[in-house]
């Protein structure tokens, strides 16, 4: 982080160009990840990071004052914000100061959506949307009885590729919980999975 860091201050904005460079492959896999089904065809990955970037900009002098997580952790967050900012004007929602993301502790919404609809376009069952879209909400249903915390550790770290300090910063967690939290949650993922993976056998 540190390095990171003292890029920045020496840097300026050129520095922080070349750090988004460096993370855009991880955070173009966060927008994909977590961005709606019923806005892939609508929103651009490349448009939703564009305007990250132009917010990071604005507030990067502001996270060098005090700067408490690593710089990934920070520009996750904020296109993390964005993304939720594109598909609420999108869908035609107000931002709500109550359903607001606090600065990285709170777990976002749709998590089991996104990880369900990923786990099923992995499985090889039988092509009609019907059936797809049937195993997708039983699996939504699943993982929406997870542990929300648990349920947010292994998308971070089994989706978005994020390392378990990496995941621990973002949730405020220790990393030995963020680990321990990681093991249960992917006990819990293969018994979830048990029922659909006999169905290929």
């Amino acid at each position: 982080m540190n390095h990171e860091i003292q890029r920045l201050n020496s840097g300026g904005e050129n520095a922080l160009a070349g750090l988004f460079s460096d993370y855009r492959d991880r955070l173009e896999r966060l927008v994909e990840f977590r961005l709606d089904p019923r806005l892939r065809s609508r929103v651009d990955s490349a448009d939703v990071l564009q305007e990250a970037y132009i917010e990071m900009a604005r507030r990067h002098h502001q996270y060098l004052i005090s700067p408490e997580v690593s710089f990934y952790v920070w520009a996750r967050q904020i296109t993390l914000q964005t993304l939720i900012d594109v598909q609420r004007r999108r869908f035609g929602q107000k931002r709500s100061p109550q359903h607001e993301i606090r600065f990285v502790r709170t777990p976002t919404e749709g998590t089991s959506d996104s990880i369900a609809q990923f786990l099923c376009a992995q499985l090889a069952s039988p092509s009609s949307a019907a059936i797809r879209a049937e195993e997708t909400q039983q699996l939504q249903q699943a993982l929406a009885s997870m542990d929300e915390i648990d349920r947010e550790v292994l998308a971070l770290r089994h989706f978005e590729h994020m390392g378990n300090a990496e995941v621990a910063e973002a949730l405020g967690l220790s990393t030995t919980a963020a680990s321990n939290r990681y093991i249960r949650a992917m006990t819990r993922l293969g018994e979830i999975m048990q029922p659909f993976t006999k169905e290929l056998e």
